[in-house]
């Protein structure tokens, strides 16, 4: 047996994040398709993606057998330092009138969207997902007083992945690093619309 040595490529920094949001059925409930216009953001200073899961032991003859496996969600928290204020309020599930007054807290349904992001590795290499079925779960808005010295003030946006398919997926990523990447993929063509499924990737890589 020969032993094989790997240097996997390390971060360099995170890139764009996109937003597409869900045509959702006529109880508001979530589908497999979306608006047909994706958002871009260059907006984003650090993504921190935590994924729920419980494990639960199986026991038998007094011993454990074997350990049940659950992912319930997964939570990304978004850094920004800036966001557009329309996309947050649909986020939101605001009430924005023709005037331009947004009605913001009442106890409105919140819309579902598609979040996606890359992280590009040194190398020129890159790793892109979709998160299909999301939700805004909270978003803070805080300001700080002007100083003589610029300071930087960051939002953060966090957002609840739930699972889109039968098998309980919650995300779909390619990763350039892997031998099976389609060669013609860009970030442009993956980020054209949310990919679900291979038919999708299969689309997007031409």
């Amino acid at each position: 047996m020969a032993i094989n040595t790997k240097k996997p490529p390390i971060k360099e920094t995170v890139g764009a994040q996109y937003i597409c949001f869900n045509k959702v059925d006529e109880n508001g409930d979530w589908t497999n398709a979306y608006e047909t216009d994706v958002e871009k953001m260059e907006t984003v200073k650090s993504v921190k993606v935590t994924e729920n899961s419980e494990s639960t032991p199986v026991f038998a003859s007094g011993k454990i057998y074997d350990t049940d496996e659950n992912t319930s969600g997964t939570d990304i928290e978004v850094e920004n330092i800036a966001f557009p204020a329309d996309t947050l309020a649909k986020m939101r599930g605001d009430n924005v009138d023709e005037g331009g007054l947004i009605l913001s807290g009442g106890n409105r349904r919140r819309p579902y969207f598609a979040y996606g992001k890359i992280v590009l590795l040194r190398g020129g290499k890159r790793r892109m997902e979709w998160y299909p079925k999301c939700k805004l779960s909270e978003n803070s808005d805080n300001t700080n007083t002007s100083e003589e010295k610029y300071s930087e003030q960051t939002d953060t946006v966090t957002i609840k992945a739930y699972a889109f398919n039968e098998e309980g997926d919650i995300k779909a990523a390619v990763d350039s690093t892997m031998e099976c990447f389609p060669e013609n993929l860009t970030e442009e063509s993956f980020f054209t619309k949310p990919v679900l499924t291979k038919e999708d990737l299969q689309q997007a890589a031409g």
